[in-house]
């Protein structure tokens, strides 16, 4: 259904468990048709033998939860806030504590490096939650002259993700979290007898939360049984990242390293609102003050007569212009959608161009501005 990096069963290869991360949840999913990737030095589940649209389903109309590999990284000390406003493009001083804010890292060309969501646990305490990429190398080769320390806090991540997920959560806490909890807000809760961080945030577009554990001091496999408990009753599974990936391409949520990488701008990648550019200095800022604000790059593409596949080249009559990041089967635009990374930034939405397949030759396609829908995420936000 799926023809992403995220969602392919079918290139895998024998890896050393050794070199990457294994899961203290993988026990309670992991099967004989499990398929893993590894993201962030972590392995996670592609494809755990269910029926993906089924799984995608569920995830529309109920809940499922998610172990996912992100990895937060903890950035602490007298000059955290300050270096944090050096290191990132989005303002950091206005983020209150118990909240999250979505925040770019570019390189001195004023490329994107890194993107993620970074938490404020106290005043001089910030966790910043990474995709792939070597972050705290980053963290470390630009510290100079800041009292900060960086460290890994071994936590691991579920997402409980869909529109039953506030009755699960507030289950699972014994009523302590409610529909006051707004979207990006964060805090230590309960759960199973152990405090775990929760936020309401997520990967799928869907009203969701993120539960964070505390390295060794949460008991894993009781924190699973606790929120699988609570939410059976609401048709809650579990699922790989395949559904995950159907529903995050829907929303437009971007995949750093896949959809946009360190040779695009914030600009060029559709991400030009989480730049703050009257802050007084943070890396890239020169560059960005000159880089062209209006030449995207990045857009959605539908086909009606097949699925996008990963790195497939997109056509104007017969000049290649662009190729997909990521492509799949939409169950509820009922049509294959996906990115497309084109060339040349330009006014590309609109146009009807082609898309060469492996698997069907040239087929037509319409260029889309993302989302595909839910453009002010009302979903997510529990607004509908």
């Amino acid at each position: 259904m799926s023809n992403s990096i995220h969602s392919d069963r079918m290139r895998t290869v024998q890896v050393s468990a050794r070199r990457f991360e294994r899961s203290p949840f993988e026990g309670k999913w992991l099967g004989p048709d499990t398929v893993m990737g590894v993201y962030a030095g972590r392995y996670y589940s592609v494809f755990n033998g269910e029926d993906v649209e089924n799984g995608y389903w569920t995830l529309r109309r109920k809940a499922v939860l998610y172990d996912v590999p992100e990895r937060p990284v903890e950035i602490s000390g007298p000059d955290a806030e300050r270096f944090l406003e050096h290191t990132f493009s989005r303002r950091i001083t206005t983020l209150k504590e118990g909240r999250g804010r979505y925040a770019i890292a570019c390189d001195h060309r004023g490329h994107v490096f890194m993107d993620g969501v970074l938490f404020r646990l106290g005043h001089n305490r910030f966790w910043y939650v990474q995709p792939d990429g070597a972050l705290e190398t980053w963290l470390l080769a630009n510290s100079a002259g800041f009292d900060i320390t960086v460290t890994d806090p071994l936590s691991r991540v579920l997402q409980i993700q869909g529109p039953a997920s506030l009755a699960i959560m507030s289950a699972a806490t014994d009523g302590a979290i409610t529909e006051d909890m707004g979207y990006f807000h964060a805090g230590f809760f309960t759960i199973a007898g152990q405090r775990v961080y929760v936020s309401r945030t997520g990967w799928t577009g869907e009203m969701g939360y993120e539960v964070y554990t505390q390295g060794a001091a949460t008991d894993c496999d009781r924190l699973w049984d606790r929120l699988m408990a609570v939410g059976q009753p609401h048709g809650m599974i579990f699922g790989s990242i395949s559904s995950m990936e159907m529903r995050r391409i829907e929303a437009g949520i971007l995949d750093n390293g896949t959809d946009f990488d360190l040779t695009m701008t914030p600009f060029e990648a559709g991400l030009g609102r989480f730049v703050d550019l009257d802050k007084s200095d943070f890396i890239g800022r020169a560059a960005l003050l000159t880089a062209d604000q209006q030449g995207k790059r990045l857009f959605g593409l539908k086909c009606r007569s097949g699925i996008p596949g990963y790195r497939e080249v997109i056509m104007e009559d017969t000049r290649p212009v662009g190729h997909v990041t990521a492509g799949t089967w939409s169950p509820f635009l009922a049509l294959g959608i996906g990115y497309v990374r084109f060339d040349v930034p330009g006014p590309w939405a609109g146009r009807e161009l082609q898309v060469r397949t492996a698997e069907k030759g040239v087929l037509d396609c319409e260029i889309i501005d993302l989302p595909f829908y839910d453009p002010e995420k009302r979903i997510p936000r529990g607004l509908d």
